[in-house]
């Protein structure tokens, strides 16, 4: 079988693209497994379909696969490459669209400089809607992590971030901590882990450890999470630039107006690499 797909990457977290409205495939958690393996598929850190939404008003559905195959709530790295993805395969003429997601509605934005922002919905903090075992939404809480207690800001972009603050991101444990952090058994969908240095008030360095990814070079829905975190904590003041390994997006979140959190606004590019064709094996259910 074989079937059409794009490469795509935000700040080097890639993506692989696959058009389900003009062919009739999406990946079962195999298929999407071989897609992203970067040694016998294409590579890339999550798999993304677009199709129709049957709700109206509502441009597109849009799925989203991690590596290991199981599929998750929000990616704004991958938001920002499904708004170019849709331009440029003419599947629309709209420079926003609004787009329905597991976790909600999302509507991105193409500007005119090429940059895309998208409106990722407002920060959600209450520990069942993360999902998080605690009785408070503090914007601080303790976790006990590898025989030690660690400060954690827990927020939900759509998908959860447990973030703590590091005074160098270069030397922080990301390797060692985000595996314990990701698979704590407060977190029972599991969580992303950031790890966040706070250079100024309108500026951070951020590195993720993605659920069902592993560290990636960019994370949106993290950078999202770590600046909604560091202006509750009283740390930064909107908007904020958020350095990454891939390069940076531009965070703006008004904080909470009239006792309702607003929207998190986030801006950054989207790249297409290529375009091409591979054969899925036969073996793959």
């Amino acid at each position: 079988m074989k079937i059409r797909f794009t490469k795509m990457h935000g700040l080097g977290n890639d993506f692989v693209v696959l058009d389900a409205i003009n062919q009739d495939f999406v990946p079962t958690p195999a298929q999407a497994r071989f897609l992203a393996d970067r040694h016998f598929g294409i590579g890339c850190d999550q798999i993304l379909v677009v199709e129709r939404s049957a709700t109206p008003g509502i441009d597109f559905r849009y799925r989203i696969f991690n590596a290991d195959g199981g599929e998750v709530e929000q990616c704004g790295n991958g938001a920002r490459c499904f708004v170019r993805f849709v331009h440029e395969q003419g599947l629309t003429d709209k420079r926003e669209i609004r787009v329905e997601t597991r976790s909600g509605v999302i509507a991105p934005r193409l500007e005119a400089d090429g940059r895309i922002t998208v409106d990722m919905g407002a920060p959600r903090f209450l520990p069942a809607e993360i999902p998080f075992d605690s009785e408070t939404d503090a914007a601080v809480q303790s976790l006990a992590v590898d025989n030690g207690q660690i400060d954690i800001s827990v927020v939900s972009m759509g998908n959860p971030h447990a973030v703590q603050l590091v005074a160098d991101v270069d030397a922080a444990p990301v390797a060692r901590l985000g595996p314990l952090i990701e698979s704590h058994p407060r977190f029972p969908r599991r969580v992303n882990a950031g790890f966040m240095q706070v250079a100024d008030r309108h500026a951070i360095r951020l590195r993720v450890y993605e659920r069902g990814a592993g560290e990636t070079l960019a994370c949106g829905t993290g950078a999202c999470a770590a600046v909604v975190a560091g202006i509750r904590r009283g740390l930064l003041d909107s908007p904020v630039r958020v350095s990454m390994r891939g390069g940076e997006l531009v965070i703006a979140w008004d904080g909470a107006a009239g006792g309702a959190p607003a929207p998190v606004m986030m801006t950054g590019p989207a790249v297409t690499v290529f375009t091409a064709e591979i054969a899925l094996p036969n073996n793959l259910t």
